[in-house]
C-alpha cells in the first residue's frame, strides 16, 4: 500500500438505504429489500473480505450451530439436511441465498465505516469508510441506516487476564483466532469454559490430542439429544416437498422451544432433573454429576449448549476427555495452579472464555455532529431507538434462532419504508408517548432472566427498556411475531418529517 492510495478519497456514493454486515442478518436484509422494495437503492456493507460473519470468524475444530437449521436458516428457502449444521455448510447455505437472490453485487467487501453522523437538515445519514485493502477512505450518505453486524467483536474474543500468563510456555489460544496450522497430535489440551465452544471444540481434538481436559469454574447446563428433527424425516419419508416441510417443521420447532422456555421458568427443577438424567444416561451412576454438570442457576438463565448426539459426553466416557470444576489461581510454566492446590499441566492452553461485545459495530456514532450516548438511548421493540431516526439494529434472540428475528425486524422494515414512501415522509425516530414517560426505564436485560457473562461484563453499554412489551427487547418469538404484523405505523410512538 503507498502513500497515495492511502489518501485518495472516493467519490461520495448515495443510497436509500445502507445495510451494514453481510452475515445471517445482513443477507436477510438484502433478500427482503430486492423482494418488496426492489426500487430502493442499497449496498451491503461488510468489514470481512467474505460473506458469512461468525462462520467465516470461527475456524476452530468442529465450528457448528447451536440453534437448528430449520429456525436458523431463512423462512424463504428450505433447509435440506441435519438440524445442527458445521460452519462450511452454513456458509454453503448463505452463498446460495446470495446467488439465488442476485446480492453479490450489492456486498461491498473490506469495507470498515468509520464514523456515522445523522444530519437533521438533510435527513441523510453521512459516513465515513476505510477500503482495508486499499486504504482508501470515502463517504458514503443513505436516508436509512440498517445495522446488521451482530453484538460482539469479531477481531478479538474475551480472554481475562490472570497471573502467570507470561511464564506460560506452550500456546495459548482463543477459539475465535484459532490458527489454521494447529496439531494436538501427542499434546496435553486444557479447555478453560464449558459454554457452547467448549462443548463443540473438545470432542472434535479428543481423538487426536493425548487428553484434553475441560476446566470450569461452575458447570452449565446441557441439553443433548440425536442430530436429526424426527417430524421432518416423516414428512420426507412419505414424500412430502420441502417446501411444505419446511414451514410446518419451523413452527413445531418454535412452538417447542416456546414451551421449553416456559417449562424452564414455571417448572425448574423437573427441567433440570430431566436435563441431568440425559447426561447420567452417557456417563453412568458413579461419574459426580453434581459436582461437574448441576449449575446453581435455573435452566435457561444463562445459554443452554446444546450437544448433539451426545458427542462431548462420550469424549468423557471414553476417558479422552475429563471435567476439573475448579477456579485459577494462576497460569505457572507448565500449566495451571488452581485455587484448590492441585496443578493442572498442559502444552496448550485454550480459553473458550467469551467475546467482547461490540456496539454498533464500534462506529463513531453522532446526531447533528453531537456525539451519541448509546446506552442512554431507550429501544422500540429491541430494534429501533429513541433520538436515532432512520436507524434500526437487528438484535436476535438469546433462546432461540437469531434468524427468526432477522426476518421479522426485515418484513417490518419493508413495511415502514412503503408507509414513508407513501406519505412523502423523510424521516422516523421512535419516541416516548406522555403515557410512557412514568414507566420504569430499566437496564437492556432483566438479569434474574438472563445474565451471560459478556452482559455482566459489558451490559451498561447498551441501550435502556421499559416495563412494557414495546419498548423492550423482548425474548418470546411467539407472541412477538404476532406483535409485530399488528404494528400501527401511525401510532404516536413514531415521530415522522
Amino acid at each position: 500500500m503507498n502513500d497515495k492510495a492511502v489518501n485518495q478519497k472516493a467519490e461520495t456514493q448515495h443510497y436509500d438505504v445502507l445495510i451494514v454486515g453481510a452475515g445471517i442478518s445482513g443477507i436477510a436484509a438484502g433478500r427482503y429489500l430486492k423482494t418488496f422494495r426492489p426500487n430502493d437503492s442499497f449496498a451491503i456493507l461488510e468489514e470481512k473480505n467474505t460473506f458469512g460473519g461468525t462462520w467465516d470468524t470461527h475456524k476452530y475444530p468442529g465450528i457448528r450451530s447451536d440453534s437448528d437449521l430449520y429456525t436458523f436458516g431463512y423462512s424463504f428457502k428450505p433447509w435440506i439436511g441435519p438440524p445442527i449444521a458445521s460452519a462450511q455448510e452454513i456458509l454453503s447455505y448463505l452463498g446460495e441465498v446470495i446467488d439465488e437472490n442476485n446480492l453479490d453485487s450489492t456486498i461491498q467487501y473490506g469495507q470498515r465505516i468509520t464514523k456515522a453522523n445523522w444530519c437533521s437538515s438533510s435527513n441523510l445519514w453521512n459516513l465515513d469508510v476505510t477500503n482495508l485493502n486499499s486504504g482508501q477512505t470515502s463517504q458514503i450518505k443513505a436516508k436509512f441506516l440498517w445495522m446488521c453486524q451482530g453484538y460482539y467483536r469479531h477481531s478479538k474474543g474475551y480472554t481475562p487476564n490472570w497471573d502467570g500468563m507470561e511464564d506460560f510456555e506452550g500456546d495459548i489460544l482463543h477459539p475465535q483466532d484459532w490458527p489454521d496450522d494447529f496439531s494436538g497430535n501427542g499434546k496435553e489440551i486444557v479447555v478453560i469454559g464449558s459454554g457452547a465452544t467448549a462443548a463443540t471444540l473438545i470432542p472434535n481434538i479428543a481423538d487426536d490430542c493425548k487428553h484434553v481436559t475441560m476446566l470450569q469454574r461452575s458447570p452449565t447446563f446441557f441439553l443433548t439429544a440425536k442430530n436429526a428433527n424426527e417430524l421432518a424425516d416423516t414428512l420426507r419419508e412419505i414424500e412430502i416437498d420441502e417446501e411444505v416441510i419446511h414451514p410446518i417443521v419451523r413452527k413445531r420447532i418454535v412452538y417447542d422451544q416456546a414451551a421449553f422456555t416456559l417449562r424452564c421458568r414455571t417448572e425448574p427443577d423437573q427441567v433440570k432433573k430431566e436435563l441431568l438424567s440425559m447426561i447420567k444416561i452417557h456417563l453412568g451412576d458413579d461419574y459426580d454429576i453434581d459436582k461437574h454438570f448441576t449449575p446453581d442457576y435455573r435452566p435457561w438463565r444463562q445459554r443452554l449448549a446444546f450437544v448433539p448426539d451426545a458427542d462431548l459426553f462420550k469424549s468423557i466416557a471414553s476417558g479422552k476427555a475429563s471435567v476439573v470444576t475448579d477456579e485459577i489461581e494462576r497460569f505457572t510454566s507448565k500449566g495451571l495452579l488452581l485455587k484448590s492446590g492441585e496443578e493442572l499441566g498442559a502444552d496448550t492452553i485454550v480459553t473458550a472464555t467469551g467475546f467482547n461485545l461490540s456496539v454498533l459495530g464500534d462506529i463513531e456514532f453522532s446526531i447533528d455532529n453531537t456525539s451519541l450516548a448509546f446506552n442512554e438511548t431507550v429501544t422500540y421493540r429491541g430494534m429501533m431507538f429513541t433520538g436515532m431516526p432512520n436507524f434500526a439494529w437487528v438484535f436476535g434472540y438469546f433462546r432461540a434462532s437469531w434468524t427468526l428475528r432477522s426476518e421479522m425486524v426485515a418484513e417490518f422494515l419493508c413495511k415502514l419504508f412503503d408507509h414513508m414512501e407513501e406519505n412523502s415522509i423523510s424521516s422516523v425516530v421512535p419516541a416516548l408517548r406522555e403515557s410512557d414517560k412514568t414507566m420504569p426505564i430499566l437496564p437492556w436485560v432483566d438479569e434474574e432472566d438472563f445474565n451471560p457473562g459478556y452482559l455482566q461484563r459489558e451490559g451498561h453499554l447498551l441501550p435502556k427498556r421499559g416495563n412494557v412489551n414495546e419498548w423492550q427487547h423482548s425474548q418470546d418469538y411467539w407472541t412477538e411475531s404476532k406483535e409485530f404484523a399488528e404494528i400501527d405505523l401511525n401510532d404516536d410512538v413514531f415521530v415522522y418529517r
